[in-house]
């Protein structure tokens, strides 16, 4: 009973790393199976799952489950096809899994007891920069010194060029760090105030006399919070691959 309390009062004990499986270091790094590594593993199950289910059924008149999976590959190829045009559409596996990871990481997060991955930074920041290394390499494969251009845009007076090439540098490397802190902050916040009322609600419950009157009103901002939460974890994978759409149409087509 002393742990539960204690769990409900901090709400930062819901983002320890707890070893699972201890395994032995590599090259000096704990390499140990944990509940980020196990929640995110659970994620990439479920998004194989849903979407295996769905190509695998090939009904002319499709189930449930085979319908949101049309949705969900229609709704990326429409995003991408949007933001980076017909080229685009190369990308679509990675934007694909990369929106769906996402989405089920924060969704997952959202049951009690789980553990949210993507409110941990190393998470955000490592899918950040394999997104602006795929635009790096891309960009420079497919266009060659050409890449370039998008530090330089084209019609501007030369003195211009002075400041605007290290603002455009600037932008560009600050890219992955802007869309690693997003979606960290977001879904870190977001649990943090959810923990925060359900401990008032409870705590307010358990003092008794005339603050049981007001454990009512932390638990109904508690499910307040609880459906913007929800809100918020879908659309902060929509932010991440539309952005990540974005940075790769810079790569296709760098010339302003």
């Amino acid at each position: 009973m002393r742990n539960f309390f204690q769990y409900v009062a901090d709400p930062m004990h819901q983002f320890v790393i707890q070893e699972w499986i201890e395994l032995p270091r590599l090259f000096g790094y704990n390499i140990s199976f944990t509940n980020s590594s196990g929640f995110m593993l659970l994620g990439v199950i479920l998004t194989i799952a849903l979407f295996g289910y769905a190509a695998s059924r090939g009904q002319l008149v499709p189930n449930r489950l085979q319908s949101i999976g049309e949705i969900g590959y229609g709704f990326v190829a429409d995003m991408i096809r949007g933001t980076a045009g017909e080229e685009g559409l190369n990308f679509l596996p990675f934007v694909f899994t990369l929106f769906f990871f996402i989405f089920f990481a924060n969704m997952i997060g959202m049951s009690p007891y789980a553990f949210t991955t993507t409110s941990h930074l190393v998470v955000t920041a490592a899918l950040a920069l394999l997104v602006i290394s795929i635009v790096i390499i891309y960009g420079f494969a497919k266009n060659g010194l050409k890449f370039l251009k998008l530090f330089a845009p084209s019609g501007a007076p030369w003195p211009i060029y002075l400041l605007l090439v290290p603002i455009e540098l600037i932008s560009f490397f600050a890219r992955p760090l802007t869309l690693s802190l997003r979606l960290f902050a977001n879904m870190l916040a977001g649990h943090i105030m959810l923990k925060l009322f359900a401990g008032f609600a409870v705590t307010l419950f358990t003092l008794g006399g005339m603050y049981i009157a007001l454990a009512p009103l932390a638990f109904f901002m508690g499910v307040a919070l609880n459906a913007l939460e929800f809100l918020v974890a879908g659309l902060q994978a929509y932010v991440f691959a539309i952005l990540t759409c974005v940075y790769l149409n810079d790569a296709l087509h760098p010339a302003h």
